[in-house]
């Protein structure tokens, strides 16, 4: 699928998945993250991918095995590419009965940002928002939750036949 660039140190909020606390998240111990550490934050979210593996070269993650979806895909990328210490996701992810997947759209979020900000940018809309939140979810808990580093997915607009 590609090779999908993040912010290293953007990921203090699951810092805990590799047992740092958020006050000494930023210790140059805890920048690279183990295998199983990373395995363990995909149990979390029952992304159902067939053969899954994950393997971790310095701060890139490799992904490898089948995703029932394209919506899968990415979620799986993105929970790879939020964990701190993490700045590189390759994924190797097919994407099961699917003639042709979209290529992601991904955003940064700066500082300031906001979900009907990044809306509005998007989709000339900033009551949109809640199409942003639920395409995070599970990883997002709540709109106001997000993050300057944290990448999020941004779902192409649907056109609708008039």
């Amino acid at each position: 699928m590609g090779l999908f660039n993040f912010v290293k140190d953007a990921g203090a909020k699951v810092a805990s998945v590799f047992g740092a606390s958020e006050a000494n998240a930023a210790t140059p111990e805890q920048t690279q993250a183990p295998a199983n550490d990373i395995k363990g934050e995909f149990a979390k979210y029952d992304f159902n991918i067939e053969g899954f593996d994950v393997q971790v070269q310095g701060s890139k993650v490799i992904l490898n095995g089948t995703a029932p979806d394209a919506d899968t895909l990415e979620k799986t990328i993105l929970v790879a590419g939020n964990i701190r210490g993490v700045d590189q996701v390759e994924s190797n992810i097919n994407v099961a009965n699917v003639e042709t997947a979209p290529e992601p759209q991904f955003y940064t979020v700066k500082s300031g940002d906001n979900l009907s900000k990044i809306a509005k940018q998007f989709y000339g809309d900033a009551n949109k928002y809640p199409t942003i939140f639920e395409a995070n979810k599970p990883m997002l808990s709540h709109p106001d939750k997000i993050y300057p580093g944290q990448n999020l997915r941004i779902p192409r607009e649907e056109k609708s036949a008039a």
